[in-house]
């Protein structure tokens, strides 16, 4: 399955004024507890780690447990007086890796 990420800013973003990054991922986010067809127990694979950068500072992370669902959305509120690239970083189980940019420009 390929991976595949949805981010939402808001289409103006002006220097000093807070707005919303919404971030969705598709992923399975299975749990290890489950167990397939035939009886056997499901590997865990989980995204464990989330990390939003604007260049190399660190704006937001969130760690992430078993408990969240499939697709796991997350948003959270910034405030920038500079505009650049914000790097949204999923990390997980089994070597899972996806990165997401997008341009940030400031009104």
């Amino acid at each position: 399955m390929a991976t595949r990420a949805l981010v939402h800013l808001p289409a103006v973003l002006r220097r000093g004024e807070a707005f919303e990054v919404r971030a969705t991922l598709q992923h399975p986010m299975e749990t290890g507890y489950r167990r397939d067809s035939d009886g056997r127990m499901l590997p865990r694979d989980i995204v464990r780690r989330f990390e939003a950068r604007l260049g190399t500072e660190l704006v937001f992370a969130a760690d992430c447990f078993p408990a969240i669902a499939a697709n796991p959305y997350l948003a959270f509120w910034l405030r920038l007086d500079e505009g650049g690239t914000l790097e949204l970083r999923w990390t997980g189980d089994r070597g899972f890796q996806h990165v997401e940019t997008v341009a940030i420009a400031l009104a």
